[in-house]
């Protein structure tokens, strides 16, 4: 099955990170808090947002499903923070914010308003990504190794980045690990020349 996912050109390649030129987009998103554990956390943030696809919204009509869902750390609530997708998984003292696209159809005047009010609707400003694609469990092993490689051949690169990297999950539970589409994406100046 096909999901719709944010457009972006790409802008550059360095080794198997690329750099990706996101549009701006609109995002469903949600703050988890009060769970520490990373799949918890994920868990309960794709089902506030899957409620609010599935006819928890104001209008009672269904969303189409976009990928991916992205997990990232919420920063404290006096920093002014923009969402980005996929959905992204990350964490810090102030909880998990996790995202959904929602579909290009829509404006932020024409989303259905969200029933619960922990799921909010907001404009995701274009962005220069930088993207590391890996296969397997949504683990948080597996997310962090991979984190760490993104920021090192960043950091060779003398590429600097603005903000925490995200996780982004493209496929659902039922797929097998081996050919789930995993990234890890960390907003950046510059792609490298």
């Amino acid at each position: 099955m096909s999901y719709e996912e944010p457009s972006y050109t790409v802008a550059g390649r360095a080794g198997p990170v690329e750099f990706r030129r996101y549009e701006p987009s609109l995002a469903a998103e949600t703050l988890v808090e009060g769970i520490d554990d990373f799949d918890q956390a994920g868990n309960e943030g794709f089902r506030r947002l899957f409620r609010y696809i599935a006819g928890g919204n104001t209008r009672q009509s269904r969303i189409a499903m976009t990928v991916p869902v992205a997990q990232a750390p919420a920063k404290r609530e006096s920093e002014k923070i923009a969402m980005t997708v996929p959905v992204q998984q990350t964490h810090s003292g102030g909880g998990w914010r996790i995202a959904f696209m929602v579909p290009g159809q829509y404006t932020l005047e024409t989303a259905p308003t969200p029933s619960d009010s922990r799921v909010r609707v907001v404009e995701v400003p274009g962005r220069l990504m930088a993207v590391l694609r890996y296969a397997g469990r949504w683990t948080e092993r597996n997310y962090q190794g991979q984190r760490a490689e993104l920021l090192e051949r960043l950091a060779v690169a003398g590429v600097a980045t603005l903000g925490e990297p995200r996780l982004a999950r493209y496929n659902g539970p039922l797929s097998l690990p081996m050919f789930r589409r995993n990234e890890v994406q960390v907003e950046v100046e510059r792609a490298p020349d």
